[in-house]
């Protein structure tokens, strides 16, 4: 975890950042290293974040964008620095500007945005570069390894070519001495019809019999040679093979070449037009469900997002693959990345099982990385369904849009979610039943938490006081009924809380660590959002 006293630091050589071998540059997870760092933890064309594990597809440094945020924070914090150095070793009333107009400082200003804009171009193409870069590798290893097949079909060719000489040549040998024997038979025939005496007639008949007797003999062995399987095998499964292969190579021979007219693309959108590849759209739960090589490696890679619009409100979601799961992060007012594929939140979640829901919160505190839980949710209750918004970051949906809260007559505000609040409390710390609560995503500090979703009078409510259990210690008509509570030890005398409306299904160790921590207020949910099962 980065030390904020350090900023402009590598987390991992803890050398500063500079701009040129140590660039600070993001990882698709979030975190951000130094361009030399990334480059020596690449291992296999993957990539392991140092802080929270999250492997990524990568064969260069520079597929990752450089932080430019960090940078001028960085810039900026040097600045400072050197400013309050300058001015402590000013004399008074020194004037630093003397001998400058204002006219020439405003010109000497601009040029110089225009170089630093300049300089961002530049770096931006240099992005492009280094992916393009990538791009050529990777097709580089494909045809060498293209070549090692054809090398590979091509010995195969000369294995089956070899096996069906030497069957020829034993088919050439057998039908020699099957012509011999034939013609033998034929020359018995004729001595049989020019015997004359009883003696002539034993001797041909002796004669006959051993004829006869070779000849079966050969043909048997014909029988039992004829034909050899292998070299049947062998001739039919590689002739099958780079027939297929030729009629693939004369198909892809014929696909026109694009022309590139839009000079303002990026090289990799051209490369994308070029291959084929799925350019930048609007995807769909077809797309996301079916998981095709392309999609997979654009969730790699961080360019699909869910996009939600309200009304004049445009926010974004991003929909991640980790472990061979779909993850759709909480909403947030964020400028999308170029290159970027979207799909509506709206028909992700409408495609979302919506009986038992899983979610997911990301838990950080000073110390500590960010550490996942999950959370499976029966959203048969209307808690679970508060829940999943405020996971997700959700506009209210369409028919509660114009509808006052029943309880507690005020609007459903517009983006609430459970991103960057604090765990609050700890009940019975280190005791049987210990549970620790949160969630007040209006004001942070165990005042707010307003319902969103009007109050349904139910019975589908758990009770529990197990460890785990996810519920809320408020009357759902409360204006804190948003707040959640996790039990992170049983109750041993058997109590049991109500309103129990889900359950930690992993993590559970993550909530306790969290619990042991010297100040609790210092947790925070660092991301949240739910499981996508399409």
């Amino acid at each position: 975890m980065m030390d904020n006293d350090t900023p402009e630091e590598c987390n991992v050589c803890y050398s500063n950042y500079d701009e040129e071998l140590r660039r600070p540059r993001t990882l698709p997870c979030g975190h951000t290293f130094c361009t030399q760092c990334i480059e020596d933890t690449i291992k296999n064309v993957r990539l392991t974040c140092p802080s929270c594990r999250a492997e990524h597809s990568a064969t260069a440094a520079t597929q990752f964008p450089i932080n430019y945020g960090m940078e001028a924070f960085i810039k900026k914090f040097i600045s400072m620095q050197v400013t309050s150095v300058e001015t402590m070793s000013a004399k008074p009333g020194e004037d630093h500007t003397r001998g400058i107009s204002k006219k020439l400082r405003s010109m000497v200003e601009e040029h110089k945005s225009n170089i630093n804009n300049l300089i961002s171009e530049c770096e931006e193409v240099l992005s492009q570069l280094g992916m393009y870069q990538g791009q050529v590798r990777d097709w580089k290893t494909q045809h060498h390894q293209l070549q090692d097949r054809l090398y590979d079909l091509v010995e195969q060719n000369k294995t089956a070519i070899k096996f069906l000489e030497q069957e020829n040549t034993s088919v050439v040998n057998m039908t020699t001495e099957g012509e011999a024997g034939k013609k033998q038979l034929q020359t018995m025939l004729e001595c049989l019809d020019t015997v004359n005496t009883a003696q002539e007639v034993d001797t041909a008949f002796d004669e006959a019999d051993q004829c006869n007797l070779e000849v079966e003999d050969w043909i048997q062995k014909c029988q039992e040679l004829f034909p050899d399987v292998n070299t049947v095998c062998t001739s039919v499964k590689v002739q099958e093979t780079i027939k297929k292969a030729l009629n693939m190579t004369t198909e892809t021979g014929a696909t026109a070449v694009p022309v590139l007219e839009d000079s303002g693309s990026t090289i990799m959108e051209k490369v994308e037009l070029i291959t084929g590849e799925i350019s930048p759209k609007k995807l769909t739960v077809d797309d996301l469900g079916g998981m095709s090589e392309s999609i997979k490696r654009l969730l790699e890679a961080g360019l699909v997002l869910g996009v939600l619009q309200d009304q004049d409100d445009l926010r974004y979601s991003r929909i991640t693959l980790q472990d061979d799961q779909l993850y759709l992060h909480t909403l947030q007012h964020q400028p999308p990345p170029t290159h970027t594929h979207t799909i509506q939140v709206t028909e992700v979640m409408e495609a979302l099982e919506t009986s038992s829901t899983l979610v997911f919160l990301d838990l950080a505190w000073p110390g500590s990385p960010r550490r996942r839980l999950h959370i499976q949710l029966d959203t048969d209750t209307m808690m679970a369904r508060q829940f999943v918004l405020l996971c997700t970051g959700q506009h209210q949906p369409a028919s509660y849009l114009n509808t006052k809260l029943l309880c507690t007559g005020q609007q459903k505000q517009s983006g609430s979610s459970y991103l960057n609040t604090k765990l609050l409390w700890v009940w019975n710390k280190g005791q049987p039943g210990e549970f620790v609560g949160g969630g007040d995503y209006q004001y942070n500090n165990g005042e707010g938490g307003a319902p969103l979703l009007p109050h349904q009078l139910d019975h589908r409510y758990q009770k529990s006081g197990s460890a785990g259990a996810v519920w809320s210690r408020y009357d759902p008509c409360s204006n804190k009924s948003s707040q959640f509570c996790i039990i992170t030890r049983d109750h041993t005398s058997g109590l049991k809380w109500s309103g129990v409306f889900g359950k930690v299904v992993s993590g559970l160790d993550v909530v306790r660590a969290a619990v042991n921590h010297s100040d609790i207020t210092e947790v925070t949910v660092v991301d949240c959002g739910v499981v996508l099962t399409l």
